[in-house]
C-alpha cells in the first residue's frame, strides 16, 4: 500500500490543473468470460451492432473533443477498454482512432492505451494500425496459461495462441506490454497459477497486474455455481505472486479492491521502474477528471482543490446507447458545468 501511495504522489507531482484523462468503451467480445460483468456484447450475436455504434461514438467524440478545447482542458492519458476494443476490424480501429486524433489533441499525451485484450481477437494488421497511430501500450489479457482453466472459463483459445500473440506483440516494437492475470479462476490451482505467472514473465511484458478473481453478479461463475478455489488457495497463490515478480524486478504501483473478492483481497498491478499505466493511477487515486464516451462507462469528474467527486453513468447496453443520444448530451454538459464551477 505504501509503495502504491508512492507511485500516486510522483504521479500526481507531474500534473497540471487542467489535465484529465479520456476514456473511450467498445462493449464488445468474442465471447462472454465466465467470471464476467462487464456489459458487452458478444459480436457474434451482435455484428451488426458494430457499425451504427462507432457512428453514434463518432459524434460523441466530436462533441466531447469541443467540448475540452472550449474547457481549455488537456488530454494527459487515453484509454481504450470494452469489452475488448480489437473485435473491431483493422479498418474500424483506424477510423475510430483517426475520429479521435482530429477531435483531441493527443501531441501530449503521457500514455495511449489499447485493451487488445484477447489473443482471438489479434492479428498483424490491427497491431500495425495501433502502432500507426503512436499506441504507447498494448494490454494483452491472458488471464491464466492453463488449457483447462481458459476452456473452463469460456475463452476459446489455447495457452499457445497467447504465446504467439505476445512474440507478435514484442516483434512491433510498443513501448510497454501489459498482461493481466487472475487469481482464483474456475478449475485453476496454486501450481496452476504459478505455472502461468512463471511463464508470462519470459515474455518480456514490463507491466503485469495480478487480479484477485470478484465474484460479480451476473457472472457465469454465480449464475452456474462454477467451482471455485477456496480462499486458502487463492492465498497461496498471491503468496506466490509478491516475491516472484519483486524478485523479476516488479515493482507494486498501484491496488484496489472490489466487492465480493476471493478471500477479501486485492488487485495489484505490478511494473518494471518506469513501466507505470499512469491512467490506472490518475482514476484509482482519483488525481483527475476522466471523461468517458462510448457506452458501459461512467464519467468521474474530480475537483481535487474542493476535495468534490461527482460521477455521471452512460447508457450499458450499445442498442440502449445508440438510441438514446440526448443521454450522451446530458453527461456531456455535466461534465462541462462541474469543470466551469471549478474555474470559479
Amino acid at each position: 500500500a505504501i509503495e502504491a501511495a508512492d507511485a500516486g504522489i510522483r504521479a500526481a507531482a507531474e500534473l497540471e490543473p487542467n489535465d484529465i484523462s479520456l476514456y473511450v468503451g467498445i462493449p464488445f467480445c468474442p465471447t462472454r468470460c465466465a467470471y464476467c460483468s462487464f456489459v458487452a456484447q458478444s459480436v457474434e450475436k451482435s455484428f451488426s451492432l458494430v457499425e451504427p455504434y462507432l457512428e453514434a461514438l463518432f459524434d460523441e467524440i466530436t462533441a466531447a473533443g469541443q467540448l475540452v478545447r472550449d474547457l481549455g482542458l488537456n488530454v494527459k492519458s487515453f484509454y481504450m477498454g470494452g469489452g475488448t476494443p480489437t473485435t473491431l476490424t483493422a479498418d474500424q480501429m483506424d477510423r475510430l482512432l483517426s475520429k479521435l486524433e482530429q477531435n483531441f489533441d493527443f501531441n501530449g499525451l503521457a500514455e495511449l492505451t489499447i485493451e487488445a485484450g484477447r489473443p482471438d481477437t489479434i492479428d498483424e494488421e490491427k497491431l500495425r494500425v495501433l502502432r500507426a497511430h503512436n499506441t504507447t501500450r498494448v494490454s494483452i489479457n491472458p488471464q491464466t496459461m492453463e488449457d483447462n482453466v481458459l476452456a473452463a472459463i469460456g475463452r476459446r483459445h489455447t495457452a499457445r495462441d497467447i504465446e504467439d500473440t505476445m512474440a507478435l506483440a514484442a516483434s512491433m516494437g510498443f513501448p510497454h506490454v501489459n498482461m493481466d492475470l487472475i487469481a482464483g479462476l474456475p478449475a485453476d490451482t496454486p501450481e496452476g497459477f504459478r505455472r502461468t505467472l512463471d511463464k508470462c514473465l519470459t515474455f518480456g511484458a514490463d507491466n503485469i497486474t495480478v487480479h484477485t478473481l470478484s465474484l460479480k453478479k451476473g457472472s457465469r461463475i454465480l449464475l452456474e455455481g462454477l467451482p471455485i478455489p477456496t480462499a486458502a488457495d487463492v492465498a497461496r497463490m498471491l503468496d506466490y505472486a509478491d516475491p516472484t515478480l519483486r524478485a523479476a524486478g516488479f515493482s507494486p504501483y498501484y491496488l484496489y479492491r472490489q466487492k465480493y473478492m476471493s478471500g477479501s483481497f486485492e488487485n495489484v498491478g505490478w511494473c518494471i521502474s518506469g513501466a507505470e499505466g499512469l491512467y490506472n493511477i490518475y482514476i484509482m487515486e482519483e488525481l483527475h477528471s476522466i471523461l468517458s464516451l462510448g457506452a458501459g462507462g461512467s464519467t468521474k469528474m474530480v475537483d481535487p482543490v474542493r476535495g468534490r467527486i461527482e460521477r455521471v453513468f452512460h447508457a450499458k447496453y450499445p442498442t440502449e446507447y445508440i438510441q438514446r443520444p440526448e443521454k450522451i448530451a446530458e453527461n456531456l454538459a455535466a461534465f462541462r458545468a462541474f469543470h466551469e464551477k471549478m474555474k470559479r
